[in-house]
C-alpha cells in the first residue's frame, strides 16, 4: 500500500496573516551546514566550500555536534531557534542557544535517532553543561569554516527575501507560498508542509517566520511549538553561490560606462541592496553607494525603499543597456 502522507498545518486568522515575516539565520545555516560537510555527495552544489574548509574541520573535535545533527532523520530544535529580530547576527543567535532550558535540551537529544548512544547518554547527564559544550564547538566550528564565507551566503539570502517580500505584497499569502516548493501549499486559510509527523494548530502568538536558507536546499524545515513557527525553505539561486560574482561586464558597456559601474549595472539583474552589492562585488559600501548614485541619476537604476533598507533595480533603459530582453 502506498505510504500514507503526513503534514503540518498552520490556521492562519486574518490578522495572522500580516505577522507573515523574513528573517535570515547564520545559526540555520551553519547547523544545516554539519550535514553537507558529512555527506557532500548529497549537496553537490556546495562542493567548492567543502573543499576550501575540510581540513579545517578535521581539526576540530565535532562528535557532539556530528550527534545531535544526524546525517539524515531529526535534530535537534534548541540549537535552530527562530531568529528573534529580521537581520540577526550570529553571537546573538548563539546567546540563544546557551540560554536553553536545560530538561529541553536532554528530552530532543533523546528524540535523535541513530546517535552515538555513550554521546547522548554524557549529553543527557548534565544537559546544563553539554548546551554549554555545543554552543561552544558551534562558536569554534563558525569561526573555523563559516564567518568568512556568510557574506556570500547572506548576499544570496536577502536577494531572495526581496523577491519575496515583493511577491507577499502584491498578492497576499496565496501568491507568496504559490511556488516557495512542491511541499508546500496555501489551502484558503491554512498553510500546509508536507513532513513525517503528523501536527495541526492556529498560527497565533507572533505570527510565522520564513527563513530561506542555502545549506539545506531543496528540502523544507518548519518549527512548532513550542517555539516560534518557522518555515525555512530553499532560496532562489543558490545554484550561484560559489560563482566568482555577478559575470563581467561586455567591453562595449564598460567602455561607456566605467568597468565598475558596468559590473553593477549588470549585478542588478536582481534588486539588491547596497550592502549586499558590495558583498558580491568585493567593494566598500561607501564605493557602491557612490556608483548607484551615478547611475541612478543618469536614470539607469531606480531604488526603493523596503523597511529600513534601500533597494536598487535596473530601469527599463539599464536593461537595455545591459541587453536584457
Amino acid at each position: 500500500m502506498p505510504k500514507k502522507s503526513c503534514h503540518i498545518e498552520w490556521i492562519f486568522a486574518p490578522e495572522d496573516v500580516a505577522r507573515i515575516r523574513f528573517a535570515f539565520s547564520p545559526l540555520w545555516e551553519l547547523v544545516a551546514s554539519l550535514r553537507v560537510i558529512r555527506h557532500p555527495a548529497r549537496h553537490s552544489l556546495h562542493l567548492p566550500w567543502v573543499r576550501a574548509v575540510r581540513d579545517r574541520v578535521a581539526a576540530l573535535d565535532m562528535a557532539e555536534l556530528f550527534a545531535l545533527v544526524p546525517v539524515r532523520g531529526y535534530l535537534v530544535d534548541f540549537i535552530t531557534p527562530a531568529p528573534e529580530t529580521p537581520l540577526p547576527d550570529f553571537a546573538a543567535e548563539l546567546d540563544q542557544v546557551r540560554r536553553t532550558p536545560p530538561e529541553r535540551a536532554a528530552e530532543e537529544a533523546g528524540w535523535v535517532e541513530g546517535a552515538d548512544p555513550r554521546i547522548v547518554a554524557r549529553f543527557t547527564a548534565d544537559p546544563e553543561a553539554g548546551v554549554a559544550r555545543v554552543a561552544d564547538a558551534l562558536e569554534r566550528y563558525w569561526e573555523a569554516a563559516f564567518a568568512e564565507f556568510w557574506p556570500r551566503v547572506h548576499g544570496l539570502l536577502e536577494a531572495d527575501v526581496l523577491r519575496r517580500s515583493r511577491r507577499l505584497a502584491a498578492g497576499g499569502a496565496r501568491e507568496l507560498f504559490a511556488d516557495l516548493h512542491p511541499n508546500v501549499s496555501w489551502r484558503g486559510d491554512r498553510l500546509a508542509v508536507v513532513r513525517n509527523w503528523e501536527y495541526s494548530a492556529p498560527i497565533g502568538g507572533d505570527g510565522l517566520v520564513l527563513v530561506p536558507t542555502a545549506f539545506y536546499w531543496p528540502d523544507t524545515a518548519a518549527m512548532v511549538e513550542p517555539y516560534q513557527p518557522m518555515l525555512v525553505y530553499p532560496a532562489t539561486g543558490v545554484g550561484t553561490l560559489w560563482t566568482d560574482g555577478p559575470p563581467p561586464a561586455p567591453d562595449a558597456l564598460a567602455a561607456l560606462l566605467g568597468r565598475t559601474r558596468a559590473r553593477i549595472l549588470t549585478a542588478l539583474g536582481e534588486p539588491a541592496t547596497t550592502s549586499a552589492l558590495a558583498r558580491r562585488m568585493d567593494l566598500t559600501p561607501g564605493a557602491v553607494s557612490q556608483h548607484l548614485t551615478v547611475l541612478a541619476g543618469g536614470g539607469l537604476v531606480t531604488r526603493r525603499r523596503l523597511g529600513r533598507e534601500v533597494v536598487y533595480r535596473r530601469s527599463p533603459v539599464g536593461d537595455s543597456l545591459a541587453c536584457v530582453p
